[in-house]
């Protein structure tokens, strides 16, 4: 095995170390069956204890409302984008539906969208490139409108919504793949709220979907079976194959996340990583960060160097210590640390000591 690293990848991202290694325990013989767990039926009795269990633990884990259903999904986040309008548009005539651009994901949810739906764009911070949560009038919710969608936190540019809109009836759906668990969050706040499980909840290529029960039933006729979300809550994610091992690593994410305290002690414990970062960003001149100051996250920590030159020379040097990933996305350059829930501080306080070294050596 190679020396350990620090993997600040933005997704898919690192899972928990206790987590691989029950994956690696249970993956030539899953509790005494003798296969594999990802040669288990997804309609046998093993593996639908371990859809229920994961289900239930989320469930606790949030203090989920009785009236949401949680749904296993294929195409990650990005099919959520044309499954959302398909399923929830139809609700009012005029299918408007408002949507809040905030990052590239933001656009992206709108871009896909747009085929089935009346949208509009209800505030858009893309003249600041992103770098806060716009302002809104709160008038623009009205009863004519299908629902309101937002994204949670804003990977590329770390931005997040620290105080969510008050949309009245209008539902509000929230795309949280980037930040789901890692902060409490009233659920019956919202109408639906998604994930993609690449960062804070297990493998790529699958998507978690929470829908309160009273907006399924409303989708249009041309809705593919598999994105329907009254068809998944009717058959429990099972209208067809899923991805049977996604879901188990899932519930033992779940089951770690629960042994860490919960989401409580989660998210005091990811603003004390988070805060160990932005100290160092802003004692200093040298790092610049991308994020407004009020509208930072606390999972991505985006920030540049004086020079393209020295964040290839911080890449470099960083690569060899032992602190993966830490290459900015391509729409603003520099440096982007993710640190999801499984990051350890031991992680943070490394890629901060290095931070200072760097600029005591290159500045």
């Amino acid at each position: 095995m190679a020396d350990k690293v620090y993997n600040f990848g933005a997704g898919p991202a690192m899972l928990p170390e206790p987590v691989m290694q029950k994956i690696q325990q249970e993956w030539l013989d899953y509790r005494g069956m003798g296969v594999s767990v990802i040669e288990i039926s997804h309609r046998a009795k093993e593996f639908v204890a371990i859809l229920e269990e994961a289900q239930a633990l989320f469930r606790e884990l949030t203090n989920l409302p009785e009236n949401y259903k949680i749904l296993f999904i294929h195409g990650g986040a990005r099919m959520q984008f044309s499954a959302l309008p398909l399923n929830l548009a139809g609700r009012k005539p005029g299918k408007r539906c408002l949507y809040f651009e905030t990052g590239n994901f933001a656009k992206l949810a709108a871009k896909d969208a747009k085929a089935f739906c009346n949208l509009e764009i209800a505030a858009s911070s893309a003249e600041s490139n992103y770098d806060r949560i716009p302002a809104y009038n709160p008038a623009i919710f009205t009863d004519d409108v299908s629902y309101v969608h937002i994204t949670g936190n804003n990977t590329i540019y770390g931005t997040r919504w620290n105080q969510f809109p008050e949309t009245g009836e209008v539902p509000l759906i929230a795309d949280m793949t980037s930040e789901i668990l890692s902060r409490q969050v009233d659920y019956s706040k919202f109408g639906v709220i998604y994930a993609g499980m690449q960062k804070n909840l297990g493998p790529s290529g699958m998507a978690m979907v929470i829908i309160r029960e009273d907006l399924l039933g409303q989708a249009s006729e041309q809705t593919p079976c598999l994105l329907n979300y009254t068809q998944a809550a009717a058959d429990n994610s099972l209208t067809n194959t899923t991805n049977t091992f996604a879901v188990y690593t899932t519930k033992l994410v779940l089951e770690w996340l629960k042994e860490q305290g919960g989401v409580a002690a989660i998210e005091q414990r990811n603003i004390e990583k988070s805060a160990q970062l932005y100290e160092v960003i802003d004692a200093s001149d040298y790092y610049r960060g991308v994020a407004h100051p009020e509208h930072r996250s606390i999972m991505n920590v985006s920030f540049n160097l004086p020079s393209e030159e020295l964040e290839a020379k911080f890449l470099k040097e960083a690569g060899a210590a032992g602190l993966y990933a830490l290459k900015g996305h391509r729409n603003v350059g520099g440096i982007r640390a993710s640190i999801y829930n499984p990051m350890p501080l031991a992680g943070i306080e490394t890629l901060a000591s290095f931070m200072r070294e760097f600029e005591k050596n290159n500045g």
